[in-house]
C-alpha cells in the first residue's frame, strides 16, 4: 500500500496565486508516483474568493481538502489546524505564494526516508528582493534569539518543512495558545536536515506580513522561548540602585567638603523622568509576560472551524483534539457517576 503525504497550505487572501500553486502541486504529485500526495488548504478567514477557488478545486480533485476558519485566527493557528487534521504518513507545511519551492519536496523526502531524519526543513541563504531594512532587523532578531534562548532558531528558516508522524505528534502536544512555530520546531528536538535555497519572490498577490506584524511576531518568539527579559529587569533595577547610591555619595562629599549647593530643578526633573521611564519599561516587560499567561489560562480554542470537506470533522465546533478531550472528560465523569450509584446500592 502506498504511503501518503499531506501538504498543509495556510491561506489568507490568496485568490491570485492559488491556480498557480495547484498547477505546481499537480506537477510535484506526478513526480512522486510511489506516494499519495494530498493537499489540505487551511483558509484563515480570507476576505476574497480564496475559499471559493479551493472548493472548486476540491470538486474536481478528490486529493484536495480544505478547512475554513470562522474568522481570521492567524497563520500560527492555520499551521496548527493543518497539522492537527493531516492524515498522511508524512506532513509538509508549505506557503501558497510559491516562495517555498515545491520542487524541493523530493529532496526533503529523501532526507527522511533514505537518510533517517525526522524532519527536513528549509532556510533561505539570501534575501534577494526583500527590503534592506527588513533583512537587517531579521538578522538581528535571529542573532538575539539564539543568544537569549536555549532553543535554536535557524537564521533564514522558513515554515516550509516535511516531517514524520512522530515529529508532527510532538508538535501537537504543545497546545499553547500563543504559538511561535519556528521555536516549537526547535524545542521538540529530533533529527532535522536543513536544506538551503535561494530566495524566491512571491508569484502573485501581495505579502500579508508588514514590518509591524513581523516585529510583533518576533516579540512573541522572544517571550515564548526566553525569560532573559525578566532577568534584564532585575539587573536594570540593581544598576539603577547602584547609580543612585553613587550619585548620593557624590552629593554628600561635595556638600561636606566644598559646601557646594545641590544642583537645581533641571537635574532633578531629568532624574525623575529617567527613573520613571525605566520603571515603565520594566513594568511593560512584566505586563507582556503576564498577558501571555492570562491568555493561556483562558483555555480558548486555537481556532474554530467554519466549514470543511474533511470526513468525520464537525463544523463550527472546537478543534478535534480539544473536542475529543471534552468527550473523554464527560465519559470519565459518567463512569464515575455510575460507580457512585453502584456503591450506594
Amino acid at each position: 500500500m502506498k504511503q501518503s503525504i499531506t501538504l498543509v497550505v495556510p491561506c489568507y487572501n490568496e485568490e491570485e496565486v492559488l491556480p498557480l500553486f495547484y498547477k505546481e502541486y499537480c506537477s510535484v504529485a506526478e513526480r512522486l508516483p510511489d506516494y499519495i500526495v494530498e493537499v489540505l488548504f487551511v483558509d484563515d478567514g480570507s476576505k476574497d474568493r480564496t475559499i471559493e477557488i479551493v472548493k472548486k478545486l476540491a470538486e474536481k480533485d478528490k486529493r484536495v481538502k480544505y478547512l475554513s476558519f470562522s474568522r481570521n485566527f492567524g497563520k500560527e493557528a492555520a499551521i496548527y489546524a493543518g497539522l492537527q487534521n493531516a492524515d498522511g504518513d508524512y506532513t509538509a507545511i508549505m506557503d501558497a505564494d510559491l516562495q517555498d519551492p515545491p520542487a524541493l519536496l523530493q529532496e526533503m523526502l529523501d532526507a527522511i526516508v533514505k537518510e533517517g531524519y525526522d524532519s527536513a526543513a528549509t532556510r533561505r541563504v539570501t534575501r534577494k528582493g526583500e527590503p534592506p531594512v527588513r533583512s537587517f532587523f531579521a538578522r538581528c532578531f535571529y542573532r538575539l534569539m539564539n543568544k537569549i534562548s536555549t532553543t535554536e532558531v535557524m537564521d533564514g528558516a522558513r515554515d516550509y518543512r516535511l516531517m514524520t508522524r512522530q515529529f508532527r505528534d510532538a508538535i501537537l502536544q504543545m497546545g499553547e495558545y500563543n504559538r511561535f512555530s519556528k521555536g516549537i520546531f526547535g524545542w521538540v528536538g529530533f533529527k532535522t536536515k536543513w536544506i538551503e535555497f535561494e530566495n524566491v519572490e512571491r508569484q502573485a498577490g501581495e505579502t500579508k506580513w508588514s514590518f509591524w506584524k513581523l516585529l510583533v511576531y518576533s516579540i512573541e518568539g522572544i517571550l515564548g522561548f526566553s525569560t532573559v527579559p525578566l532577568a534584564l529587569v532585575s539587573v536594570l533595577g540593581l544598576l539603577v540602585c547602584f547609580a543612585a547610591f553613587v550619585f548620593l555619595a557624590v552629593i554628600l562629599v561635595k556638600t561636606l567638603c566644598f559646601g557646594d549647593p545641590v544642583a537645581g530643578w533641571p537635574s532633578t526633573v531629568c532624574i525623575i523622568l529617567l527613573l520613571g521611564g525605566i520603571q515603565l519599561f520594566c513594568m511593560g516587560i512584566l505586563g507582556m509576560y503576564l498577558s501571555k499567561a492570562y491568555l493561556e489560562t483562558k483555555k480558548r480554542p486555537i481556532y474554530i472551524c467554519g466549514e470543511t470537506n474533511l470526513s468525520g470533522k464537525d463544523e463550527g465546533y472546537l478543534p478535534e483534539l480539544q473536542h475529543t478531550k471534552m468527550k473523554k472528560t464527560i465519559h470519565a465523569c459518567a463512569e464515575s457517576g455510575e460507580e457512585n450509584e453502584t456503591e450506594r446500592d
